[in-house]
């Protein structure tokens, strides 16, 4: 499994408690949400000092404040400022001519990256044009011919600074590699959504528990562009350093937009809790004043920071290897009027037929978020952010818009505010000029049978909100009926004037939407089967193939077997929806990480044909027979519209899988399969450890494999 920087599982922080009866210190109240949201640039950069050291100020005092004797106490928590767990009582749950092997002609259909919208392609850590094939995995780029497919060989191997993340790949040959360095920037970067509330918290004041160093640690991101024409030979023409972490990338024809967060980089003196003395723990006064004297000095040493650290320069290398500084300019960055938390996000535009150019940057003073882009739009989504939970709260959305038509910049059209929160990129469509959204409205209220439970409990219902641009802002044309109250959407896609969403309690209900009329979006259709659906795929006008889980209904319980399921939707009838057929994949509690990784799903709509990765381990009796039974292959389905799904074979891929944990292996990742390729009758399996070919015919019998060296990053 690989681990997310921005999020790890199994671990919930959540910021709770107020003083004074359940109200927040002076200056930290909560703050209401903005219904005429906007972007506001900078004056000048003095303004931008002062705003950057004003929201690292307020930040720093909310987590000391908590440290205070009697904080916790008054509502049985305890002291220490931060609880573990979720909170109590939530109910809601081109041709190519390099590239072939002997003269060979490509392939006549093959499938690339799963990408959400047609034309705007997705990075990841496979690309391949039908004859090539590119992975990175650990530092290194490893470059195959894979055409013809009996003649799969690794044509070459580039090492690439950092730790290589994803890639795209143009019709020119070009290959941009985008990969975290540490660059030892000034300041200490905090990391994303650690702290209350999902603020920022200093690395330095973390132990790094094996996740805190090397990978976890890099502040910056490197972009190295790459001319891959002689596949034998790969030459690295133009690298680029930013600062920020990479969140993810969009190319449309030559033009990169790479969305990078950043965290506020603290002076290297600013400490978040004062040295222990078992003196000073004995006497709450003393604690107190020596808590308020920290507050006060660290604002000193914060006021005292210089933009410059603040926000430290990128840098461009071009080909000769000749330097130019990109230090930052004060008038890309925005504010929102709207509470936000702390942090950066960049929308950086790299031109590819303009190398020499600086990149174009458009920068948020806000936390990371959501991103989705079209061919001309793209949309940052992020939530208000309630520093304190209290009844009466609901989620709500910030959204921003921009325009992507000119090469080098993306520019500010305007911005919207929804309620509720949209679970992934799919949660978002453009279409013609209209954004539609599907979000999970979460509002806490009263639980008048529990008194002390001031936090209250929540419920849920979801809908469809459309947005249009007016006035210069994002301005809500309509939405639907609330569907599903206590449950919570857990996939979404929009397919033209169609949407089509999935929500979650027990069993499954598609609901079905009529979005041709924008002012007027509405459900049309409902179907309910046990379990559900974390990613839709249109295939032709009227069918949906889906990922999910499969789950036999309890009585009330949590635990029910579970199954991977792949099911085919009739959706042309819109109000009357249909499951046609069901395959439930492997065993129970078999896992593919196409489940919540779009990427990793992979329909070949020439052959009918789709394949997903799959692991297991069901078999395993006690922890020392792990392994023995743990099994990683490519699984491979055929899709018939009129007869249904039925299974192929897999592509096994046990034999070169390392356990986790062994020295030649790092933490960062394992080789299980993860990414599939197919052209004509081939079936390409690709993990950390290698790439493996075989036949549609008889995938249990690979032609070729071709091993990755065991390397640590």
């Amino acid at each position: 499994m690989r681990i997310s920087l921005f999020g790890t599982v199994g671990l919930t922080l959540l910021a709770v408690g107020c003083s004074d009866g359940g109200r927040a210190p002076d200056g930290l109240e909560n703050q209401p949400v903005q219904q005429s949201l906007r972007l506001e640039t900078f004056n000048d950069c003095a303004a931008l000092e002062q705003y950057i050291e004003d929201s690292a100020t307020k930040q720093m005092r909310t987590v000391l404040e908590q440290q205070k004797p009697g904080y916790w106490e008054r509502f049985g928590r305890g002291r220490g400022g931060i609880v573990f767990g979720p909170v109590p009582a939530d109910d809601a749950g081109g041709e190519v001519t390099s590239g072939g092997g002997n003269g060979a002609p490509p392939p006549q259909d093959s499938t690339g990256t799963n990408n959400q919208v047609e034309g705007v392609h997705e990075s990841d850590f496979v690309q391949n044009d039908g004859t090539r094939i590119f992975v990175l995995s650990g530092n290194r780029l490893y470059a195959h011919r894979s055409w013809p497919a009996e003649q799969l060989t690794l044509a070459a191997t580039l090492e690439v600074e950092g730790w290589p993340r994803e890639m795209l790949l143009d019709e020119h040959d070009r290959l941009v590699i985008v990969s975290q360095v540490a660059l030892s920037l000034p300041g200490t970067p905090a990391k994303a959504g650690t702290g209350p509330g999902g603020g920022m918290t200093p690395v330095a004041d973390m132990a790094c528990y094996g996740f805190g160093c090397g990978y976890y640690n890099a502040d910056s991101t490197k972009v190295t562009t790459v001319d891959v024409s002689d596949v034998a030979h790969p030459t690295v023409v133009d690298q680029l350093y930013l600062p920020g972490v990479f969140n993810q990338a969009r190319r449309v024809d030559s033009h990169v937009r790479l969305v990078l967060s950043d965290a506020f980089r603290w002076p290297e003196d600013v400490r978040f809790w004062v040295d222990f003395s078992e003196d000073l723990y004995r006497d709450e006064g003393k604690l107190t004043k020596a808590i308020d004297a920290l507050i006060a000095q660290n604002e000193k040493r914060i006021r005292a920071n210089t933009l410059d650290r603040w926000l430290p320069a990128g840098r461009h290398v071009d080909a000769a290897g000749v330097e130019t500084a990109l230090p930052t300019a004060c008038g890309d960055f925005y504010r929102s009027n709207a509470p936000a938390a702390l942090g950066f996000v960049t929308v950086a535009s790299v031109d590819l037929d303009a190398r020499t150019a600086a990149p174009g940057r458009t920068s948020l003073v806000a936390e990371p978020g959501t991103v989705y882009a079209s061919r001309e739009s793209l949309y940052l989504a992020h939530p208000h952010y309630w520093w304190w939970p209290e009844p009466g709260q609901k989620d709500f959305t910030y959204l921003h818009k921009f325009d992507l038509r000119q090469p080098g910049r993306a520019v500010y059209v305007g911005s919207g505010t929804v309620e509720g929160t949209p679970i992934n990129p799919f949660a978002l469509d453009e279409y013609e000029g209209v954004l539609r959204l599907a979000t999970t409205v979460t509002t806490r209220v009263p639980e008048p049978e529990h008194e002390d439970w001031w936090w209250g409990r929540t419920t849920t219902a979801s809908r469809v909100t459309t947005l249009g641009v007016q006035d210069g802002r994002l301005a809500e044309l309509g939405r639907s009926e609330d569907l599903a109250e206590g449950e919570r959407i857990f996939s979404a896609r929009f397919v033209g004037p169609r949407g089509y969403v999935v929500t979650y309690l027990q069993v499954d209900p598609l609901f079905t939407f009529d979005l041709s009329d924008p002012a007027h979006p509405r459900k049309v259709g409902e179907l309910k089967v046990p379990g559900f659906s974390t990613y839709m795929h249109p295939v032709g006008d009227h069918h949906l193939l889906t990922l999910g889980i499969h789950t036999e209904p309890t009585n009330g319980g949590c635990c029910g077997t579970s199954n991977v399921k792949l099911s085919l939707f009739d959706v042309g009838d819109l109000a009357n929806p249909k499951e046609v057929s069901t395959q439930l994949v492997g065993q129970a509690y078999g896992w593919s990480e196409a489940l919540y990784e779009h990427k990793a799903f992979n329909y070949f709509a020439a052959k009918g044909l789709v394949a997903i990765p799959f692991t297991d381990s069901a078999s395993y009796t006690t922890y020392e027979d792990y392994w023995s039974s743990f099994r990683t292959e490519l699984r491979v389905f055929r899709v018939d519209l009129a007869a249904g799904i039925s299974p192929v074979g897999a592509v096994p891929m046990s034999d070169l899988f390392k356990k986790a944990g062994a020295p030649e292996w790092s933490y960062y990742y394992t080789p299980e399969v993860r990414r599939s390729v197919m052209a004509d009758d081939y079936v390409y399996a690709i993990s950390d450890a290698g790439v493996r070919v075989s036949k549609v015919d008889s995938l249990q019998t690979p032609l070729v494999t071709v091993p990755f060296p065991a390397s640590t990053p």
